[in-house]
């Protein structure tokens, strides 16, 4: 796809709108759903990373905006290299935080960056004028660094039945503006929103900010299964019988570096050649340090299945039964051409 334009949202956040280069009509995406870019970035191998998208997609673009991270290598690149013209690689559409049809109150709750998917969705709510209640609740530190602050704001304005409330962890509130509280909403304010129980709840941002609303929420009444979560960073892991360790940050894995095809980690930002030295994508996961799930390592439990965003695999073990597609189970499987994992 083709950078169409750059925006920038606050000194930290920037939009990136891509269309296509022939007008062939683009993938449709669900809101909530992200894509996966890939970057030749310095002489290094290509990078690939997954932005949710920002906005309701039209047939010819999409939009995904990014923060620049103090050391992040791609949002770096992305905010001091990338400009209006060039072109990407992108993966379509995919995610399973999406925007779900019904009729129950819903609610949207994020921090920071995390305002990406609960924002599409919310483009989608206003463009139908949906008749059910909305929360839309956001943490930022302050004006300058709250992104979408207008944008939400005149979406909210759409719907029939939408409540704003705004937290600044580190400015006041202005006298026009009742709907901002200065400082972190705590169980006793959540409670005063008025979120009804049968909500269906949004969460996006940090791990530990999501921990802790999911916390408030289910205390406040709300059933698990309706507080939906999204996760930016790899997913915990799942590892039966295996005592914890100090967490290790991902990295190339020991040993001679392989010949074979390019495998990576999108979520842990890890590319590297396969060796058949491992003996299934899980293996070469778990010498990355990459945080993985697992319980059987026989292709039986299905623990271990993950979304693949590009590339083909085959089975070393057939697995009892083959996952949905879109997925693979790592740990019995190996890499026939270049893979890009969600992981």
């Amino acid at each position: 796809m083709r950078v169409a334009r750059i925006v920038r949202e606050t000194p930290t956040v920037s939009s990136i709108y891509l269309d296509t280069t022939d007008g062939t009509p683009l993938p449709e995406a669900r809101p909530g759903q992200y894509l996966s870019i890939r970057l030749a970035v310095g002489d290094a191998a290509p990078a690939v990373r997954s932005y949710s998208l920002s906005s309701a997609p039209t047939a010819g673009a999409y939009r995904i905006s990014v923060k620049h991270e103090p050391h992040g290598k791609v949002s770096g690149y992305i905010h001091t290299a990338l400009h209006p013209g060039d072109l990407v690689d992108i993966a379509s559409p995919r995610g399973t935080f999406v925007l779900e049809e019904g009729s129950r109150p819903i609610a949207l709750i994020s921090a920071g960056i995390g305002a990406t998917p609960v924002l599409a969705m919310l483009h989608r709510l206003a463009a139908t004028q949906d008749p059910r209640p909305v929360w839309w609740i956001h943490i930022a530190h302050d004006r300058a660094h709250h992104a979408f602050a207008d944008e939400t704001h005149a979406l909210l304005a759409q719907l029939p039945d939408a409540h704003e409330h705004i937290s600044y962890t580190g400015e006041a509130p202005r006298p026009n503006e009742p709907y901002v509280s200065r400082g972190r909403p705590s169980a006793s304010s959540l409670a005063t929103l008025g979120i009804p129980a049968d909500a269906d709840v949004y969460l996006c941002g940090p791990t530990a900010f999501m921990d802790h609303f999911g916390g408030i929420l289910r205390d406040h009444g709300l059933r698990p299964e309706r507080i939906h979560t999204e996760q930016f960073s790899a997913l915990p892991a799942i590892n039966p019988g295996v005592t914890p360790t100090a967490t290790e940050r991902p990295h190339q894995p020991p040993g001679p570096p392989g010949t074979g095809p390019l495998i990576t980690f999108s979520r842990s930002g890890v590319t590297t050649p396969w060796s058949p030295a491992h003996g299934s994508l899980l293996d070469l996961a778990e010498a990355c340090a990459i945080p993985t799930r697992w319980s059987c390592r026989t292709g039986v439990c299905h623990t271990c299945v993950t979304h693949i965003v590009s590339g083909d695999i085959t089975y070393t073990t057939p697995p009892l039964e083959l996952p949905e597609a879109g997925t693979i189970l790592v740990c019995c499987s190996a890499p026939t051409t270049e893979v890009v994992l969600d992981l």
